[in-house]
């Protein structure tokens, strides 16, 4: 359908749109006020990852078009792990280990969101702050009363565990009840009348929108994004090496920009257009290219992506640090980096500690493969040690694209 308003044709020229509750409704509502409109995210890790960027990103589209983002920290839910699509339970967090998780978290969407008191100002808040508080027996009166288990056992998140025979517990069968909960709330403290997520989040979010309308005779809204896989059909942001994390203290600024700077050629539009504030025609222009000269859309990207995660000066250092490790066969300057004791360091622990390997037994392994280079030159000995002089330096390289800096 045709969009009036600035978000929806935002959002859909730019590739985030998969479901709506209600397409018309919501158009409509955006057309004319300020939708103030949330997204939650469990604290469930020091830092959140690229599988999480389209999320961050539908929070900023949402402000660029003069709506209000609410960032849910799920210090509530967080205590008892989201189950869609997961094919066992979550490891269950402590208390503190959940408050440092947030604390953590937190730093990164005020580069993405402005927060402040205004209408379209952002603003971050807790469900632990009105899920703590319930009581049992009046939620499961007043609220658990307007959910079927006939219906939250036909729920894809829910039925393909079952179908599997893997254990689905009743502490997370209840997440889906607490989710939509949110929503509730939410609608009541700060008036949010829009849930966003990925698609495995459309039956959760479907619970929200039906328990406002039920509960209250509130009209809110439900949209998804499509589920985002890579070009060869893999899930985006999965790499050898681990999640692609979001704090630069869980993943050097290089080896983000790193990330975007090697995106398959066939991937490069998506990206420019869900990650990134390009300009549309900017964007057509740049994933029209062919050949060596795609490279351009990549560098272009990278750039973009790191500059809103990890600010200028970081982009700018790792394209630096590109162009003198790979076209200048030097060392670049923000590559990872070790320091190297006066008796030396073997190269299987050169390779892990620079986080190249998992083990000293993988760093075997790609020794014996070819595949780990000491100053361009391929290493064979998986015994080799490695001593530098007071002030020199040295290049380790894993395959073309992972590259450190041993140092005395």
């Amino acid at each position: 359908m045709t969009y009036n308003s600035t978000l929806l044709r935002l959002l859909e020229e730019r590739g985030y749109i998969h479901q709506l509750t209600d397409a018309q409704g919501l158009d409509a509502l955006a057309d004319k006020q300020v939708v103030p409109g949330y997204i939650g995210f469990d604290p469930t890790a020091p830092s959140l990852h690229v599988g999480h960027l389209v999320s961050i990103m539908m929070l900023r589209q949402l402000q660029r078009a003069g709506h209000k983002p609410i960032v849910v920290m799920g210090g509530g839910t967080g205590k008892i792990g989201d189950p869609s699509f997961k094919d066992e339970a979550r490891k269950l967090l402590t208390e503190d280990l959940i408050k440092q998780n947030v604390a953590s978290i937190r730093r990164v969407f005020e580069r993405f969101l402005t927060f402040g008191d205004g209408p379209s100002d952002a603003i971050m808040v807790d469900n632990a702050d009105w899920l703590d508080k319930l009581e049992y027996i009046p939620f499961l009166r007043d609220i658990g009363q307007h959910f079927s288990i006939n219906r939250m056992l036909s729920f894809d998140s829910v039925k393909l565990r079952l179908d599997r025979e893997q254990s689905l517990s009743f502490l997370e069968f209840n997440y889906m009840i607490l989710q939509a909960y949110d929503f509730l709330e939410l609608s009541r403290r700060v008036g949010c009348r829009l849930q966003m997520g990925g698609s495995d989040q459309w039956g959760n979010i479907v619970n929200g929108v039906e328990l406002s309308r039920r509960v209250d005779g509130t009209q809110v809204f439900g949209l998804t994004t499509p589920l985002l896989t890579n070009a060869d059909g893999t899930k985006m942001g999965k790499t050898v090496g681990g999640a692609v994390w979001l704090n630069e203290d869980q993943l050097s600024n290089f080896d983000y920009w790193q990330f975007w700077r090697n995106t398959d050629d066939r991937d490069v539009g998506k990206r420019l257009r869900l990650f990134t504030d390009l300009p549309m025609d900017e964007i057509v222009r740049l994933e029209a290219l062919e050949g060596n000269a795609i490279n351009e859309a990549k560098i272009a990207l990278a750039n973009a992506a790191t500059t809103l995660c990890r600010g200028e000066d970081a982009a700018r250092a790792a394209e630096d640090t590109a162009k003198a490790t790979f076209a200048g066969g030097g060392v670049g300057a923000d590559l990872p980096t070790i320091d190297v004791p006066a008796e030396g360091i073997r190269i299987v622990a050169a390779c892990t500690d620079l986080g190249f390997t998992a083990s000293n037994g993988e760093a075997k392994r790609k020794i014996a493969e070819g595949a780990v280079k000491l100053d361009d030159e391929v290493v064979t000995d998986p015994n080799l040690m490695i001593v530098i002089a007071p002030g020199a330096t040295r290049k380790l390289s894993l395959g073309r694209k992972k590259h450190g800096v041993l140092r005395a």
